[in-house]
């Protein structure tokens, strides 16, 4: 949730994983865990002036902690933001009468924007001039068989109230000539809205005017519904229906117009996969012929997305649409293969873009984007030595503070024969062949999790294990796991963990049985 924040500054204190404790944990469980801690660390227990400095420093990071999770407002902006989150902008747009719900629902919204803001200003000039004014620039050029032209569009944009804006557009293109459009848009109700545009286009035939007018309505919560009026040109009107949902995306429309009346049904699926994979399919018929559509479109980086679509019609023939999305950018390469309906167009239109894509991807895309992810790790590590450093020195003075407690708690658990941490170490582990080349990269962390032993039980939240006392990250920006080898009622277990994996012990399947 704190992505936004995160890349400017990181933030590597985990509350959670310092108290072990769910983010969903209770009052109650916070309030176990913190006093838990407090005996650890408290002052007072410790002679050695060094053990005390050490222990005063993390008993006030547990009691921040604890106070930031025990007050239900500071915890809902650290859930979002972090612990930089209270420090940098949490209290400056949150009122302290508002509810955990509102203060989650305004930082999304402000999340949001900026990450809007961020894209606007590497791809788009879109600037604002005051409060309620803005203007955005954008423009396009296109080529068509040797002969190229380009238009460049100006619009000033002003908030007249809370319901609605207008918009003025300054337009001039070597192909169409001066424009000069009014929009103004409108919320209705709370569930409708209109837009119309009104447009006049000088060219070299005179003066074009034009005025589309759209009401939409939403229907339930991912189905709106429009209605639209085309005068000018090519006057039509059109009624559609769109569903849009997590995992689809569904459009039905008629047209009645001059020259052109069809009916459009399409279907788009999206995958929830890392590339947000997305395939879809299209049928449009009406006056001018039949046209069946199919393509995808999969995300190649950050802000890129790339989609091919395949066009069968009649009398049309096969077409292959290249489409490329950075941002607000969007760059379309239409190449028309042949004005006939071939079966060798239609395979070639399919295959040639899925061969073309998974070489580029495994030979281009792929090495480009883990050169760049190393890149962008070596930064982070630049950037956070300092942090680590001192993690791994308040790690360190942890574990010093730990010895008696643990030797108190190995003792309580040979009695009963119950749960002796063996060895644990946690970081990067290299058991693939393929990765043999990589560098181990684990600390010790036997000390850390027999303290965490409790009733000879070992029970670990759903966070990065860096968090927890004793311990701090030997590998940052990469994969870690946490190895366990451990002893219960005599005999020997083993397990091993992803980072942000929930981890209980003991366990019958980690059981380690003598071969033969």
């Amino acid at each position: 949730m704190a992505a936004a924040l995160a890349e400017e500054v990181p933030d590597n204190e985990d509350y959670y994983a310092l108290l072990n404790v769910r983010r969903e944990a209770s009052q109650e469980e916070l309030k176990a865990a913190y006093r838990r801690l407090c005996m650890l660390y408290h002052p007072d227990k410790h002679r050695d002036p060094e053990l005390k400095t050490q222990a005063e420093r993390l008993f006030n990071l547990v009691h921040q902690a604890y106070e930031v999770l025990s007050d239900p407002q500071t915890r809902a902006i650290y859930d979002i933001y972090g612990r930089r989150g209270l420090e940098m902008e949490g209290w400056e747009v949150v009122e302290r009468k508002r509810t955990p719900a509102e203060i989650r629902e305004e930082f999304e919204r402000l999340q949001r924007e900026r990450e809007e803001r961020r894209l606007q200003q590497r791809t788009n000039p879109k600037a604002p001039l005051t409060s309620t004014d803005t203007a955005i620039l954008s423009g396009n050029l296109s080529t068509q068989n040797g002969n190229g032209g380009g238009s460049i569009n100006l619009a000033l944009r002003r908030v007249t109230s809370a319901k609605g804006w207008g918009e003025l557009e300054f337009g001039a293109g070597d192909l169409q000539g001066p424009l000069f459009g009014l929009k103004i848009f409108r919320n209705l109700t709370p569930r409708c809205f209109i837009t119309t545009n009104c447009a006049l286009q000088f060219s070299s035939r005179g003066i074009r005017p034009g005025l589309t007018t759209v009401l939409a309505r939403n229907l339930d919560k991912n189905t709106m519904g429009y209605l639209q009026w085309r005068w000018g040109i090519q006057s039509a009107m059109n009624t559609s229906i769109v569903r849009d949902t997590k995992t689809s995306h569904f459009t039905m429309a008629l047209q009645l117009g001059i020259p052109h009346s069809f009916v459009m049904v399409s279907y788009q699926h999206k995958f929830q996969d890392e590339d947000q994979t997305r395939v879809k399919g299209s049928v449009k018929a009406g006056f001018f012929g039949t046209i069946v559509e199919y393509g995808a479109e999969r995300k190649i980086s950050r802000h890129s997305v790339l989609g091919a679509t395949v066009s069968v019609g009649v009398p049309q023939g096969v077409s292959l649409k290249i489409k490329l999305n950075r941002a607000s950018q969007t760059y379309f390469f239409p190449v028309h293969l042949t004005d006939q309906l071939l079966p060798s167009a239609v395979f070639y239109a399919t295959v040639g873009p899925l061969v073309v894509y998974f070489a580029m991807h495994r030979l281009v895309i792929r090495p480009y984007l883990r050169a760049q992810k190393e890149r962008e790790l070596e930064k982070q590590r630049e950037s956070t030595a300092s942090d680590i450093l001192q993690k791994k020195q308040e790690a360190e003075a942890a574990v010093r503070l730990m010895q008696e407690s643990v030797r108190r708690i190995i003792e309580a658990e040979e009695a009963r024969m119950g749960l002796i941490v063996v060895n644990a170490w946690y970081g990067k582990f290299v058991n693939d062949n393929s990765r043999k080349n990589e560098k181990v990269k684990v600390i010790d962390v036997t000390v850390p999790l027999q303290c965490l032993v409790k009733d000879s039980k070992l029970i670990l939240t759903e966070a990065s294990k860096a968090g927890l006392p004793g311990f701090y990250d030997p590998c940052v920006g990469e994969e870690k796991s946490l190895k366990v080898l451990y002893q219960f009622r005599g005999v020997l277990h083993q397990v091993m963990a992803a980072d942000n994996e929930a981890l209980r012990i003991p366990k019958q399947s980690h059981r380690i049985y003598a071969d033969g």
